[in-house]
């Protein structure tokens, strides 16, 4: 198992503000919001050079954050307290590991690099997030899911094993190899990993794969084949033909479809659905749909879902459905910004995530239309996205990950991006608006109840740990881990007894 030419790894590049480079890792942050300015940020290559940087930076006393892919939402690694970034980008290496009959990932991996060698070495994937820019360390350990989820469950699904570096209660780095196999003494670090948050028990340098159904040694039989093609059909109305009641009933369709189709072991499994209603200003509201068209009876299960929830409302402005090869389409995924009119280089996003049981109320419905339509907010690149959830994601039990949101229907987003500083507080001020108003009934977040689950933690959202917005009077901890927190906090306890890796969402010692 080799991930590059033979010979020693290139050394430890440590990155100083005066560096010309200096900027450009500044830049691997995703939000704008927040531009970290560390002392010195780590380019490693390797296990043993991550040991190294974290043994020194904790004699220095220095605060540590690790970077995968940089794609994290909010100021958790690009935070003024952080002194050493540990950049893992070096680290991409992707191969299959016959000792442990897994595919065996590095942490600097991102997704777009993880489909491809996947597919094209062995014609076999990960069902994770659409964006091939992400990087595997917070997406995997955050409970990542994409278009794949419903029909093959979260990609921390498949994770079998992990190699980290920990630091003990003395201070110092240790590599520790955990398994999902239950007769590990270690077991308990992989089980917060598949699901539990990046950045909270130390640096994950290697993620083995392996569907826990597998049997045998063949690699190609060890995790779900690739799809045979990406068929996506997508309606979209402009506003001007969808009054309150008809949007209502687009709204209630595809939340009622969520909830007829969520329980495992049905064949619409294979059929990943979302609807995103952009700001008035944005001018269309969209249906979309996917699946790999190899499923048995595709194109039934796809127009029935076309059907069942167009009901009722008005002939779409437009109908697509593109049919392209599964790999390109992933791979080419246009950049978000850029499909809104931002520039993705000064691209500002606030991102907040739910968790639905059951279906929004008629009120709830209502304040998303009042949102998403009433003057005094005229800005294009805001709205709310619902994707169906459910499926083999829900086989899972609550407690046999640390991902806890197995009996939810819809993932809720609300979002508004932009690109000007002096903007901040406006756009701020409209999504915490909006989502405030929708769960005004339980404080302003979606606390765990029939209808709602919590939050997704890999949509971080520091507002859920402010009494300001936070008004429901539950822990933070509650809306993203539920009852598996406890265990986290022993988890947490014990491999990082100093809180050498924390963030503003980190998980708390016992």
């Amino acid at each position: 198992m080799t991930f590059s030419a033979q010979g020693a790894p290139p050394p430890v590049v440590e990155i100083k503000p005066d560096d010309r480079r200096y900027a450009d890792l500044q830049m691997r942050g995703y939000n704008r919001r927040f531009v970290g300015t560390p002392d010195s940020v780590y380019l490693v290559s390797d296990t043993q050079q991550v040991v190294d940087v974290v043994n020194q930076a904790v004699r220095d006393g220095k605060r540590i954050a690790v970077r995968s892919g940089g794609h994290c939402a909010e100021g958790l690694i690009d935070d003024p307290a952080v002194e050493a970034v540990i950049d893992l980008s070096m680290m991409d290496g992707v191969g299959y590991d016959a000792d442990m009959r897994a595919f065996v990932v590095q942490g600097g991996v991102k997704l777009g690099r993880l489909y491809e060698v996947l597919d094209m070495g062995w014609g076999v994937t990960l069902p994770g997030g659409s964006c091939p820019g992400v990087g595997v360390g917070g997406h995997v350990t955050g409970g990542g899911n994409g278009v794949l989820s419903r029909q093959y469950g979260t990609i921390s699904d498949y994770l079998y094993a992990i190699e980290i570096v920990v630091v003990d209660a003395d201070g110092n780095a240790n590599v520790v190899v955990a398994t999902r196999e239950q007769d590990d003494e270690h077991r308990d670090l992989w089980w917060a990993h598949a699901g539990g948050g990046g950045g909270n028990f130390g640096i994950v340098t290697r993620f083995w794969f392996r569907d826990p159904a597998a049997r045998g040694d063949d690699p190609a039989s060890i995790l779900p084949p690739s799809p045979t093609a990406y068929t996506q059909v997508t309606a979209v109305w402009q506003w001007d033909a969808l009054d309150e009641s008809l949007f209502a009933l687009l709204v209630k369709n595809f939340m009622s479809w969520s909830e007829r189709n969520a329980a495992p072991g049905l064949p619409t499994a294979v059929v990943h659905g979302e609807m995103a209603a952009l700001r008035k200003e944005g001018g269309a509201v969209m249906l979309m749909g996917w699946l790999d068209p190899s499923a048995e009876g595709s194109g039934d299960l796809l127009e029935a879902y076309l059907a069942e929830v167009t009901d009722g409302l008005p002939e779409p402005m437009m109908i697509r459905q593109e049919n392209e090869p599964w790999l390109y389409r992933v791979l080419n995924i246009p950049d978000e910004a850029a499909a809104v009119g931002l520039d993705a280089a000064r691209l500002r996003t606030k991102i907040k995530s739910a968790y639905l049981r059951a279906p929004l109320d008629d009120d709830q419905v209502s304040t998303l239309h009042r949102h998403l339509t009433q003057p005094g907010y005229e800005h294009h690149a805001a709205g709310v996205m619902l994707a169906t959830w459910g499926g083999r994601i829900n086989e899972v039990g609550p407690t046999q990950t640390a991902i806890t949101q197995r009996d939810s229907i819809v993932l809720m987003s609300f979002i508004s991006s932009w690109n000007e500083s002096a903007d901040d507080d406006k756009h701020l001020a409209w999504v915490r608006a909006f989502y405030a108003d929708v769960f005004s009934a339980t404080g302003g977040v979606p606390v765990s109840n029939d209808q709602t689950a919590g939050c997704y933690i890999n949509w971080p959202d520091t507002d859920i740990s402010d009494p300001r917005f936070n008004k429901s009077g539950v822990h933070w901890s509650a809306l993203f881990y539920g009852d598996n927190y406890t265990k986290l906090q022993k988890v947490k306890s014990r491999w990082d007894p100093n809180g050498i890796f924390r963030h503003a969402l980190s998980i708390e010692g016992i």
